[in-house]
């Protein structure tokens, strides 16, 4: 994964802030959560919870296992875990991403575009800029090009609120 070799800023879903009792919640796909090197599972600092019809237990360090995007939100709604998380992110992968995209609501998008071609077989989905507004500046994402290892990128926000 390219985003495994390049070390970029996170940009607000591992929590911060460690007085606060609260944690962000991850959510990603069953190949998501098998495409993360096992040493760095689960992932530091955030609740992983994982998407998967097959698995009948939460794999070894995950915390939680859901069969579907509804079910993990029904989840996270329950007195053990309500209390517990602060905001929720989608992690991956890209039916994930789509199923949380379509959803009504105010959601936002937090997208890494780099700027450079590389071959992959996975992709984020294409999103519809009739329901999503690309913000100018969001607090706490640098606005400008960023680079490292010679690979220039940028973090864009995008907003949508139905």
């Amino acid at each position: 994964m390219l985003m495994e070799r390049i070390k970029v800023q996170k940009t607000g879903y591992k929590t911060l802030d460690l007085e606060i009792s609260k944690q962000n919640l991850v959510i990603m796909g069953r190949k998501t959560w098998f495409s993360i090197p096992e040493k760095n599972r689960p992932l530091k600092d955030r609740i992983n919870l994982v998407l998967s019809r097959e698995l009948k237990e939460p794999p070894q360090g995950a915390h939680f296992l859901a069969n579907s995007l509804d079910d993990a939100l029904k989840l996270i709604e329950q007195p053990e875990l309500t209390n517990k998380v602060d905001m929720v992110w989608i992690v991956g992968g890209s039916s994930v991403y789509k199923e949380a995209m379509d959803k009504p609501g105010h959601l936002r998008l937090f997208v890494t575009r780099i700027m450079q071609e590389f071959e992959s077989d996975m992709f984020f989905p294409e999103i519809d800029l009739e329901k999503y507004k690309l913000l100018s500046e969001y607090p706490g994402v640098p606005s400008d090009v960023q680079e490292e290892k010679g690979i220039k990128y940028k973090f864009e926000v995008y907003e949508k609120n139905n």
